[in-house]
């Protein structure tokens, strides 16, 4: 038997507005209000509600029996609420299928893992909070941002409880061997973790509407046979990508809407395959080898490494910057500065900051909402150094409170010293 596992990321930041120099001191709203709501209709309308209403006419059609996945950060949440409610509604509806599983994250979509492995812990049990809030699920599959992997990530979330975790199938990590089936991490005992299968996600993702690509057009039929031929070599066929893939990276006019609505059926056409989410894939298939990851990996970039967020000097001082903060903003910092804080440690914003060129390049620019890499990183650092002004406030406010307090009760004190002594002198009468 061979399983499809469809899983989808499903993430939206809280883009930071053109914040200039002169606005630190003076203004600490830090978000571009218009264009995340702007961005969040057009997706929404694009993509989210009009996928979402296939996948649960496909999970009808099908009787229960063609079976998704989906991560979805904390912060595109926070949107769906502010923005498009609708959206929210329609994941919910998904959720009451039964045949829709939600896979645990940071919840700000963030690199914590690297940098605090308390911050990282905080916000995956927030993000499991909200999981378990909205689709009253307890989350069993763990999804790093942007796949980020390693040996030790697995097995720290193994000692989290988590069953499983997705990641990108690295070739050279792999060394020879296919991504179709499921894989024991080095160092972990009971954890699972599936692989993604690039080739056949990527002809989706990325390939599907290149009228250079050599096999464009991409046919359900096409597409069906080189699924089927992993029949009798593999077990699972992990298809991970965007969720923005169907209709606003692949336009609907592509006819990716229509390829989408006649897949199911094409694969469930051979008797050997089914579609299962990552934690029925987890249970019914044994761990085949280990998958051995010592450095860090990422689905990002052609180098499937952390450059795409870690390879320039713009990127590395600023999350320095904002971890370096992160004791003082825990303890001083109050739920507003600690959201801001959090908000700040999104993936997206070091994305923006990547100077590479040529394709990968092309990629980082699409997504940006910046005119360069210098502005990103320009206006980060000047919402980072109003943010701090402001967190050097709170500490001296608090610091002065409690010297303060530390003088009134030193007073009160005396005060009571002295009426004992009072109280224990004989009167002169």
């Amino acid at each position: 038997m061979s399983s499809i596992c469809f899983y989808f990321q499903v993430h939206q930041p809280f883009r930071i507005r053109n914040y200039s120099f002169f606005d630190i001191g003076q203004s600490h709203f830090y978000e571009d209000e218009r264009a995340n709501r702007e961005i969040m209709n057009k997706v929404a309308d694009k993509c989210y509600l009009k996928t979402n209403r296939k996948m649960l006419e496909l999970i009808k059609r099908h009787e229960g029996k063609f079976r998704i996945s989906y991560s979805i950060s904390g912060t595109a949440m926070e949107q769906f609420e502010k923005y498009r409610p609708d959206v929210l509604q329609s994941f919910i509806d998904l959720a009451e299928t039964g045949c829709v599983e939600f896979l645990a994250e940071t919840y700000s979509h963030s690199l914590s893992f690297i940098f605090s492995r308390e911050e990282f812990k905080r916000q995956v049990e927030k993000h499991g909070a909200m999981i378990k809030k909205y689709f009253n699920q307890v989350p069993k599959v763990f999804r790093n941002t942007e796949l980020i992997y390693n040996n030790e990530l697995a097995a720290y979330i193994e000692s989290l409880g988590y069953k499983g975790q997705v990641c990108e199938g690295v070739d050279w990590k792999l060394n020879g061997r296919t991504p179709n089936y499921v894989y024991r991490p080095a160092g972990c005992n009971t954890m699972k973790v599936l692989l993604k299968n690039h080739r056949l996600s990527d002809d989706i993702a990325f390939r599907f509407s290149d009228r250079g690509w050599a096999e464009w057009p991409l046919t359900v039929d096409k597409y069906k046979q080189w699924v089927h031929a992993v029949a009798g070599n593999g077990e699972t066929i992990n298809l991970f990508m965007d969720y923005e893939t169907f209709g606003e990276h692949q336009w609907e006019s592509t006819g990716i809407f229509e390829f989408l609505d006649h897949l199911p059926a094409a694969v469930m056409s051979h008797p050997d395959f089914d579609f299962k989410t990552p934690s029925e894939v987890i249970d019914a298939y044994p761990a085949r080898d280990v998958y051995d990851v010592h450095d860090f990996t990422s689905w990002a970039d052609t180098e499937r490494d952390l450059s795409a967020w870690l390879s320039n000097s713009m990127q590395n001082e600023s999350i320095r910057r904002i971890y370096s903060i992160e004791k003082d903003i825990k303890e001083y910092g109050g739920p507003e500065l600690l959201n801001v804080w959090e908000r700040l440690q999104t993936s997206d914003h070091f994305y923006y900051m990547c100077t590479k060129f040529w394709n990968d390049g092309d990629v980082h620019k699409y997504f940006s909402p910046y005119d360069s890499p210098y502005d990103a990183y320009m206006y980060y650092m000047n919402v980072f150094s109003d943010l701090e002004c402001q967190l050097k406030d709170r500490i001296k406010k608090v610091k002065a409170k409690a010297v303060v307090r530390k003088v009134e009760i030193e007073m009160a004190g005396e005060r009571t010293r002295k009426k004992r002594q009072l109280r224990e002198v004989p009167s002169l009468l």
